[in-house]
């Protein structure tokens, strides 16, 4: 058959043709304009489409000073595919690298999504008497980050993030709460899960559990011993659930630490008196060598002994990296520490008053059987924020903070699969549904075991056996010993 070409046809196919051709060089162009744009004491260094085709990532170098060298990626889904929202993630540990997992699920699901190595690359040796890089670590990075992210967000779709969120656990848990003290406005949304927050007086805590262990270290089977311990002899105060398998509420006096010792060494004749002194030290946790301040609270009960020391690269960044740190004392080093570094690193500051004022929500965990990131110093600090906020029920408008039972640093016997924080902060600032109950899970190979709920802070998680149910029951207010105050001194830039 013999196809007329008319006028109009040819004119319709050519603006077929010319409408594909210009796609690509659309495309190009916006790689090209990113490629371009100026950064604030900072560099581009890579704009490129990602192998599914469906994201633009976008690498940078930041110097805001002499010593300073902070990289960020961010990763931009196709306009289509974008919800209209930034999302900053937080990093773990010491930093020094990005993890592109975090990145590629979080585009995935729709947000222009960015992160940092903190300024910490290649290793935690980078911050070896570098003030720069404490400063990087300890706030300016995040929010560089956040600041070049949305310029990023800016340039690529025409229009800034309608909304912005930051989630982060652990080291990323300190990155969010410094952005909530520090920086109110960058962000309408933040989860902190498993916060490091209190990063000084915690690195201390895990000096003073490696000294100890150096002179009188556990077996596995010894560390297992006394979790089982803490375990039956707290039995009686859980519900059903919980009873002999983890501690969820590991508030104790002295006496119950007493008995668990005597429990452990009752049901494990290896357990030695040497073991039973370096266990009292352990469980009250670290206290100044001279005038008896408390530091940080100990290892809680039914949490592992052997993930509660290590981490010691604060100490190197002081003292350097030849010093030998079982010699490190808890008199004048420990204050020549925390001059140098805690008005950086810690994110302590209780007023939120700007956060609350811009209509920030805030969602905080921590895990009963975390003897990484213990519960203590983030009750401690969400009871000053009640002190300095004025009071339980107008912090708990903008701030919730969830104890979640039996959680230890990326598992746990009890709760092993927390709640999505992201997704319960979003449902808070967007459509006002306050977070109550939330559903935590255990899950083996996969697979949810059971669920428990959880309730905010000091609310707890009692059992209606009419019912066969989970039901909020009335918890104690604090009940750990605050850290000394000097140990947290106020944060400077």
């Amino acid at each position: 058959m013999n196809l007329k070409l008319t006028p109009l046809i040819l004119a319709a196919l050519l603006s077929c043709f010319s409408a594909f051709a210009e796609a690509p060089k659309a495309a190009d162009d916006k790689l090209a304009a990113l490629r371009a744009l100026k950064i604030d004491k900072g560099t581009i260094t890579t704009v490129e489409r990602d192998s599914t085709g469906t994201r633009t990532i976008v690498k940078l170098v930041l110097n805001p000073a002499k010593g300073s060298n902070i990289h960020v990626e961010v990763w931009l889904p196709d306009a289509e595919k974008w919800n209209a929202r930034f999302l900053g993630l937080g990093n773990g540990g010491a930093a020094g690298k990005i993890n592109p997992g975090g990145l590629a699920s979080s585009s995935a699901a729709g947000y222009a999504v960015a992160t940092t190595d903190m300024g910490t690359a290649p290793n935690s040796d980078s911050g070896i008497g570098n003030e720069e890089v404490w400063r990087d670590f300890g706030f300016r990075a995040t929010h560089l980050m956040t600041v070049v992210g949305k310029q990023i967000v800016r340039a690529h779709y025409g229009m800034d993030p309608e909304l912005s969120y930051f989630s982060g656990g652990s080291t990323g848990g300190q990155q969010a709460l410094q952005e909530a003290q520090r920086y109110p406005e960058d962000y309408d949304g933040i989860a902190a899960a498993v916060a490091a927050h209190c990063r000084t007086p915690l690195h201390a805590y895990f000096l003073w559990n490696e000294q100890i262990l150096k002179k009188c270290p556990f077996t596995k089977e010894q560390d297992a011993s006394v979790i089982a311990a803490a375990n039956e002899f707290m039995a009686s105060r859980e519900i059903p659930l919980a009873a002999g398998k983890f501690v969820s509420d590991p508030r104790c006096t002295a006496q119950d630490i007493e008995a668990v010792i005597a429990l452990a060494r009752k049901k494990d004749a290896t357990l030695t008196d040497d073991h039973a002194v370096a266990l009292r030290k352990l469980f009250d946790g670290p206290r100044h060598a001279v005038t008896g301040e408390r530091l940080f609270n100990g290892i809680p009960l039914g949490s592992s002994i052997a993930a509660s020391h290590g981490h010691l690269y604060l100490f190197q960044w002081v003292f350097g990296k030849d010093k030998n740190l079982e010699e490190i004392n808890f008199g004048a080093d420990i204050d020549t520490y925390t001059a140098k570094l805690a008005p950086y690193l810690n994110a302590q500051n209780p007023d939120l008053s700007a956060f609350f004022k811009r209509g920030g929500k805030l969602v905080m965990t921590l895990g009963t059987a975390d003897s990484v990131v213990p519960y203590h110093a983030s009750i401690d600090y969400y009871e000053r924020v009640i002190e300095r906020m004025g009071g339980l029920d107008q912090v708990q408008s903008f701030f919730r903070f969830y104890v979640v039972p039996g959680l230890a640093h990326g598992g746990g016997p009890g709760i092993n699969q927390a709640p999505n924080l992201l997704e319960a902060v979003r449902a808070w600032r967007e459509t006002g549904t306050a977070p109550f109950a939330l559903t935590g899970r255990h899950v083996e190979n996969g697979k949810p075991l059971w669920e428990m709920t959880i309730y905010p802070y000091p609310m707890q998680t009692g059992w209606n056996p009419t019912t066969n149910s989970f039901k909020p029951m009335e918890g104690k207010r604090g009940g750990v010993d605050p850290i000394a105050e000097r140990f947290l001194p106020a944060a400077k830039e």
